[in-house]
This record gives structure tokens, C-alpha cells and sequence, in this order.
């Protein structure tokens, strides 16, 4: 045998005398090891003593009591030690040096006992002999079967104990004792094969076993990822509405059990979307992104309370506000986040500006149930949009009683017959320099037979929440083009159209069927589009308000000032008018802010070439400041206020005497 072979050889032999150094394979050694024990050295032990007592008469007594003494209180302590080891939590360095501790010391307990063994054998009758020579034989077959999940300590007490026992008993030349050699050769060896069978399939199950927990970890691994990616928002990073919802189930669930409050809060980013439509959804996703971060580090440095913070969807956030919440912990967090928010984003060379509205819903106070309290919260939320722009807003009774108002009201609209309970009223739009009516704005009122007299702020937004204004805006539109037919032709018919009118996916061909019909001149329609209609979906808006300018219709801008886009909406949509918003007339003559905004307005409109209305004028003094700052039309109480078709011929006939009487005095002042 070459050289290389025979070194190869002997470092395989020596293999099988070693512990082997897989972690996972040691330890499972060690945990059937650890359970196997007790038997071998009761097998030990047992055996033992049963020749020992064999010999008591006929052998010394150091033969037949101290050295059997000696051999059971080790393997006693060696039993002991392992009992001990089956609670114990070890590393897997500790298990392999215990392990190879083991398989050492079979080599001197092996021997020993051997030796033992050796030196009873003279002193016995043919019986005593046998009983040695069965003693070692069933033994040594009991330690190989009790050590084959340690295959090296089996190996070196077949070795140890097999190897002299068949020498020695083949000496004797007795032929019994020759035969029971020979026989304790053949089992051993047949022990040894099994024990190389039974080694190689539990290593290989172990294997196994380790690949198996290997898939299953990455299996659960997988499983983990695939949930954290189902409940993660995969733009800001952010929990998600998924997760958000099973965030304030369980809060809402522990806070019924505690019997302590718990609150939900949404929070909605004013100005977001015309960011989107100036800046391209990339800029859009970054502000997004930088608003999240924003608001998180708010909610993580937020204490006493935990708050939960997800998106929602959009450019809507929500928070779950757990640890026993008052009003004013909510107020303060509102304001923090509102402050952040409200800081300037600097994109590349786009500089954006935000701010938030939010809406609070607490338990106990606001709802019973974790549906209701969020439904309280967008309500919260809706509120502060509507009224208190980039306000924090908490439900109150106040807006619960609202709620229900809405409930009567949309109840109500879906039975109504707009024909019969809808009526027009109409508010001139003067020439702020000759003071002649240049036109009449449409408004709409509604009689309930059961509410009385309801207000277009409550019902014009819930025709909206319930899929009516379409309907309602044909009817209104038909019977105001019926009444303007009746008017002189230099008279002009302003109409306010909705979101849902010039942002349907059917479009405006209902509306232009109604102005063919009416036989009303389209150059004598102006239709008003509010910023917030026009920001609701732009592409649309902007082909509704093309194909209305196509057919010679006027085109109004309303609310102009409290939008967020306003000066991108001017430059890309067909304006004939820009109507500004009344709260900058009120302190026209008081706040200097609001002269310099309505003047600026009114000359941004001359140098674009379109007629600036500004609403709300009720003073001549209002009126005075407004004609010397260039405003074009003028519409308010200073004149007029909405009145009914049929006063309407009054109005215009006391208009050409007052303003006959006005010629007619100042001819003779010139005179």
C-alpha cells in the first residue's frame, strides 16, 4: 500500500475513535447520550455486584470487595453526573468537550473492569469461571448497544474489553471458553456492523433533521418577510391601512379591557395633490416619504402615550393614540405634528410647502366600537378641512350632532323631489364702474318639507357624499337657463358647477344637452369652477372646461386665494373671470395683507386680460377701494342680495332709475 494510502487510512481509522466536531450532530449525540447512560452503568453496576458475590468466598477480599467497591461508586458518579446534565442548557462548545471527556475515560473504565475481571477468573470453579467469561461477554455487548450514539466510545470498549477477553479465553485451550471467545467475536462484530448502521442513519437523520429546520427557518423567514411586506406601505415604509386597522382593534380591545381611553387619529395633507400635478408624482412621492418620516419622529418622541402612526392611502395618515389620552394630549400632539409638517421641503429646485388637518376620535366619549370611533375621526377630520384648515379637530357632541343632521339630510335628499322643492335665487354681478348689473349668479335653495329651509352648505356637500349633485345640477341648470331666457340679452347667467360635474367619467354631455336645448345663447353662460374641483382631477377638469369654452361659454375661476395652487390653475385653463374670495374684502380698509393681496390679484388679472370679481363687498367704502385698485366686477349686499327670477325685472327697472337719476344729477353738476 502506497505511503499516501496508508496515512489516508490511518486518519480514517482514527475518525472513528473521535468525537466528531458538527454542532448539530454533537448535541443530538449528547441528548440521547445523556438519556442511555443510566443504563450502561446500571448494566455496569448490576453485573458487578452479581460476581463480586460469586467470588466472596473464594477470592481476597481486596478482589471481591474494595476494587468492585471502587469501580460502582465511579460509575455511580458517573450516572449521577449525567442525571444532572438533562436539565441543563449548554453551548455547543461545552456539549463537544464533554462528549470527548467521555469518550476518554471509557478507555480507563474499560480497562479497568476488564482487569477485574482478569484477576477473579484463578480463583473460581468451572461455574465461577463461566459466570466471568458470560459477565464479560454480555457486558461488553450491553456497554456497545448502551454507547451507539457515541460510536467511538463503543468502538474503544470493543477494543478495550473484546479484543484481551477473546485472547484470554482462547488460551485457556478449554474448549467451552474457546467456543463462547469465538461466539463473543461474532456478536461483538455483528454489534460493531449494526452500531456502524445505526450511526450512519441517525447521523443522516440528524442531517436531516438540521435541513429541515434550515427550510423551515427560511420557510418562516419568507413567511415573516411576506408579512412584514403585507403590512408595510411600500412607498414611506410605513405601516400600512392593513396594519393600521389591526393596530386599533387590538388598542381598542385592551382599552375596553383596562377601562381606559383610546383614541384614533387621521391626518390629511393640505395642498398635497396640486404638489403632484406642478411637480410630477416623483416630487409627490418624496414629500410624501419626508412627511412620514416628519410625523413619525414626532410620534416615536411622543410621551407618556404610545402612538401608532400608518398611511393610509394617498396623502392620509393615521395615528392610534394609546396610554389613556386626554383632549389635551391630543391638542399638543396635533400641534406638533402639524408644526413639522408645515416646515419647507426642499426638492432638488422645487420649494413645497404643506400643512395638515387632523381629526381626533376618543374612546369612551366618542364611540363603542373601533369602526365608530374611526368613522368619528374622518368626520373630525372632515370638519377641520372644511372649517378649520390645517387645524387639529377632536369629535365632540357638537359634531356628533352634525352627523346626525347629515344623516337626516342625505335621508331626506334621497327622497326629495328637486323639481318641486329646489328654488333659484339670484345675486347681481356689477360693473364696479358704471354700476350697471352685468349679470346674476345662480344660487340654490332648498325647501324640505320637513327640515324647512336647509342651508347649500349643508346639502350641496351631502348631494356630493351621496351621488345626487349630477341630478341635482341638471335640474337647477335647466329651470336657471329657463329664468336667464327672460332676461335682457346683455344680462349673463353665472352657474357654479361641482367636482363631480366637470371630473365625471361620462363628462359634460349632459350639461351641454341642456344648454342646446334651453335655446339660451351660450356666450351668455359663465359656469364657476371652484379650485377645489379643478384640483380633484385636473386632466379631466381641464377637458370638461375646454369643451365649455369650445361652445362659447364663460369660464369663472371662484374661491380664488384660499386654494393652494391657484397661479399654475390661472396660466393653464381658458379663464374669462377670477372671482375673489369674500374673506379678503372684509378688512380690505383695516389689514394692509389683505389691500396688498386684492391688489396684487387685480393686476396679475389686467396684465393676464381677465375680469376680476371680488365677492362679498356690503360698504361703499369696500367698494370705493376696490374700484381704485382696478377690480372689474363687484358682487354683494352693497347692491343686491339674492333674490327670486320674478324680482328680478324690479330690480333692473329700479336700477335704470337710480342710475338715470345719477346721469341726470351729474349733467347738471357739469352744467
Amino acid at each position: 500500500m502506497p505511503a499516501v494510502d496508508l496515512k489516508t487510512y490511518l486518519a480514517a481509522t482514527m475518525r472513528l475513535f473521535r468525537v466528531p466536531e458538527d454542532p448539530d450532530l454533537s448535541r443530538a449525540q449528547f441528548d440521547a447520550f445523556s438519556k442511555q447512560i443510566p443504563l450502561l452503568y446500571f448494566i455496569l453496576i448490576s453485573n458487578t455486584i452479581a460476581v463480586a458475590y460469586t467470588y466472596v468466598n473464594v477470592a481476597p477480599d481486596w478482589l471481591t470487595m474494595i476494587v468492585p467497591s471502587v469501580l460502582t461508586l465511579i460509575a455511580g458518579l458517573r450516572t449521577f453526573w449525567w442525571l444532572r446534565q438533562r436539565g441543563l442548557v449548554r453551548s455547543d462548545a461545552d456539549i463537544l468537550r464533554n462528549l470527548r471527556a467521555t469518550n476518554w475515560m471509557t478507555l480507563p473504565i474499560g480497562a479497568g473492569f476488564t482487569i477485574w475481571s482478569f484477576a477473579l477468573y484463578p480463583y473460581g470453579d468451572p461455574f465461577a469461571k463461566s459466570q466471568v467469561a458470560f459477565y464479560m461477554a454480555v457486558t461488553v455487548i450491553g456497554c456497545i448497544f448502551s454507547l451507539m450514539h457515541l460510536r467511538s466510545a463503543a468502538l474503544i470498549v470493543t477494543l478495550i474489553v473484546d479484543v484481551p477477553y477473546v485472547l484470554f479465553f482462547w488460551a485457556t485451550g478449554e474448549p467451552t471458553l474457546k467456543a463462547i471467545a469465538v461466539n463473543n467475536l461474532l456478536v461483538s462484530g455483528a454489534m460493531v456492523t449494526v452500531l456502524f448502521i445505526y450511526y450512519r442513519d441517525f447521523a443522516d437523520l440528524v442531517a436531516s433533521r438540521k435541513s429541515l429546520l434550515t427550510q423551515q427557518a427560511a420557510t418562516q423567514a419568507l413567511s415573516d418577510e411576506n408579512f412584514r411586506l403585507a403590512n408595510l406601505d411600500s412607498l414611506t415604509e410605513l405601516p400600512n391601512r392593513r396594519r393600521f386597522f389591526a393596530e386599533l382593534s387590538s388598542a381598542f380591545t385592551e382599552a375596553e379591557r383596562r377601562h381606559v381611553r383610546v383614541a384614533v387619529g387621521i391626518i390629511d395633507l393640505d395642498g398635497f395633490k396640486p404638489i403632484n400635478d406642478n411637480y410630477g408624482h416623483s416630487v409627490g412621492d418624496r414629500v410624501l416619504i419626508e412627511a412620514g418620516r416628519r410625523v413619525r419622529e414626532v410620534c416615536e418622541g411622543f410621551g407618556p402615550q404610545r402612538v401608532e402612526f400608518a398611511r393610509l392611502g394617498g396623502d392620509e395618515f393615521g395615528l392610534v393614540v394609546c396610554g389613556d389620552p386626554e383632549d389635551a394630549d391630543l391638542m399638543r400632539l396635533g400641534q406638533r405634528i402639524g408644526e413639522q409638517v408645515k416646515l419647507p421641503y426642499q426638492l432638488d429646485t422645487a420649494h413645497t410647502g404643506l400643512s395638515c388637518s387632523i381629526g381626533f376620535a376618543l374612546y369612551p366619549r366618542s364611540a363603542t366600537t373601533s369602526e365608530a370611533l374611526y368613522e368619528c375621526a374622518d368626520y373630525a377630520l372632515y370638519h377641520a378641512k372644511r372649517h378649520l384648515r390645517g387645524r387639529t379637530v377632536i369629535f365632540s357632541s357638537e359634531l356628533e350632532a352634525e352627523i346626525r343632521s347629515r344623516g337626516v339630510i342625505e335621508n331626506l335628499l334621497r327622497t326629495s323631489d328637486f323639481g318641486a322643492e329646489m328654488e333659484l335665487v339670484f345675486q347681481p354681478i356689477v360693473d364696479a364702474m358704471s354700476e350697471h348689473t352685468a349679470g346674476f349668479e345662480t344660487l340654490a335653495r332648498w325647501h324640505s318639507p320637513r327640515l324647512g329651509w336647509v342651508s347649500p352648505a349643508d346639502f350641496i356637500p351631502a348631494a356630493e357624499r351621496i351621488g345626487l349633485i349630477r341630478p341635482l345640477t341638471q335640474v337647477l341648470l335647466t329651470r336657471a337657463l329657463a329664468t336667464a331666457k327672460t332676461w335682457p340679452d346683455h344680462i349673463r347667467l353665472s352657474f357654479n358647477l361641482s367636482a363631480h360635474d366637470v371630473c365625471a367619467a361620462e363628462g359634460i354631455l349632459p350639461l351641454i344637452a341642456i344648454i342646446e336645448k334651453s335655446g339660451l345663447p351660450p356666450h351668455r353662460i359663465d359656469f364657476e369652477i371652484t379650485e377645489t374641483a379643478v384640483t380633484f382631477d385636473f386632466v379631466r377638469a381641464q377637458q370638461s372646461i375646454a369643451t365649455l369654452k369650445a361652445m362659447g361659454c364663460g369660464i369663472s375661476l371662484d374661491d380664488f386665494g384660499t386654494g393652494y395652487s391657484s397661479l399654475s390653475h390661472v396660466h393653464r385653463l381658458p379663464l374669462d373671470k377670477i372671482k375673489v374670495d369674500r374673506s379678503f374684502v372684509a378688512d380690505i380698509n383695516e389689514n394692509p395683507v389683505s389691500h396688498k393681496i386684492i391688489k396684487s390679484l387685480a393686476g396679475l388679472c389686467d396684465d393676464m386680460e381677465i375680469a376680476c370679481v371680488v365677492e362679498g363687498v356690503e360698504t361703499r367704502a369696500q367698494l370705493d377701494t376696490l374700484r381704485r385698485l382696478g377690480c372689474d366686477f363687484i358682487q354683494g349686499y352693497y347692491f343686491a342680495k339674492p333674490m327670486p327670477g320674478s324680482a328680478i325685472d324690479e330690480y333692473l327697472a329700479k336700477e335704470r332709475e337710480r342710475l338715470d337719476g345719477d346721469a341726470v344729477r351729474a349733467a347738471k353738476v357739469v352744467a
